[in-house]
């Protein structure tokens, strides 16, 4: 059972989506939030369920960048961008 953190829902883990900080190989080396699909990346993760809605209050409340323990706000485009494409 994982909580969403979005929502704050209990569910469980087959559910929900795990969110990670991911380094990026270009010469910046900034961190950005990747969606983890085997749920197996190192690192802490914050889960959220698979839905735009639950995105968006994740989003709002700033739990994201909370639950990775991350200093600076994050970009979540590439999330967003990961559930757009599952709802079609």
């Amino acid at each position: 059972m994982r909580t969403c953190v979005g929502c704050r829902e209990r569910d469980l883990r087959s559910v929900l989506l795990r969110l990670v900080l991911a380094q990026v190989a270009t010469g910046a080396g900034e961190p950005r939030v990747v969606v983890d699909e085997r749920k197996a990346m190192p690192g802490r993760g914050a889960w959220v369920h698979p839905t735009l809605a639950c995105l968006d209050l994740a989003v709002r409340r700033r739990a994201v960048p909370r639950a990775l323990r991350a200093a600076a706000p994050l970009d979540l485009t590439a999330v967003r961008d990961y559930l757009e494409r599952a709802d079609r």
